[in-house]
């Protein structure tokens, strides 16, 4: 293949690679401040909540969606056990959380 035939395939193509690493990136970058803020907010209700613990059962269930929706796209790519066993655990996790949430809730 020549140097031009190679040009014009990266210039037809639709994905460029330093947006696909800025993502990337940010994903990154969005998962370690997510998690920080998750575990403020659970600290915080942990303290001063009152015994009510549906803001705990809401922010769980948002953060096992999280983890077990990411372990499934790596477990797509690269079909590794442990991904799997992790999105299925986060699933069930996030459904037990959320469950816990809609019954505090409408008590």
């Amino acid at each position: 293949m020549d140097k031009n035939t190679v040009l014009e395939k990266s210039r037809n193509s639709r994905s460029d690679e330093g947006i696909e690493y800025a993502e990337s990136k940010g994903r990154k970058i969005g998962f370690v401040i997510f998690s920080l803020i998750f575990l403020f907010i659970i600290l915080f209700n942990l303290f001063f909540s009152g015994g009510n613990n549906s803001v705990f059962y809401a922010a769980s269930s948002m953060f096992w969606i999280f983890i077990s929706t990411d372990a499934f796209e790596k477990f797509k790519f690269t079909r590794k056990k442990s991904h799997l066993v992790i999105t299925i655990a986060g699933g069930v996790a996030t459904i037990i959380w959320l469950a816990n949430f809609i019954i505090i809730t409408l008590e």
